[in-house]
């Protein structure tokens, strides 16, 4: 068996980052809002390709008031317009670090369940067999597998 990721990490690394984490939200809480998931899919979606659009937009609501509608707010477009542009670089590096989390969560995780899958069906051997010890272990063990269907058993150490 293949062994991908070996890490130990240290404690303080791990309060270090959980006081980083705890920081930024502190600082960034005054400025965050939230959402129904329902309100949020409703919103229409400023991406890469309308940021120049909505950019060229403000400039010209600036240099040309007379075209604006009397219920366009134009200092709030450009406070929203600078806000997207301040937090969008913060989300980029922040999706690539939740993508490195998940991906080492999902490593470190799959390894040791397999580690534990391959002692379970040793144990389980063991317990056929009659080895002493064995089948207390084994009776703990295979709880985990007792509520599962065939179906859902076919990938597991059952």
């Amino acid at each position: 068996m293949e062994n991908l990721i070996s890490i130990v990490i240290p404690e303080a690394d791990i309060i270090k980052v959980r006081g980083d984490i705890q920081d930024i939200q502190t600082t960034m809480d005054p400025y965050f809002t939230s959402l129904t998931k329902g309100r949020a899919k409703r919103l229409t979606k400023m991406a890469d390709g309308t940021l120049p659009f909505v950019e060229k937009a403000t400039e010209f609501a600036i240099s040309n008031p007379q075209f604006n509608p009397p219920f366009l707010e134009v200092e709030e477009m450009k406070k929203d317009l600078d806000a997207y542009k301040q937090l969008k670089p913060f989300m980029v590096a922040l999706e690539q670090l939740l993508e490195s989390f998940k991906y080492t969560i999902s490593l470190t995780g799959s390894e040791a369940y397999d580690q534990a899958r391959i002692y379970y069906n040793s144990i389980k051997y063991a317990a056929k067999m009659g080895v002493p010890g064995a089948q207390a272990i084994y009776d703990e063990l295979r709880k985990r597998f007792e509520h599962q269907g065939p179906k859902e058993m076919a990938g597991s150490a059952e």
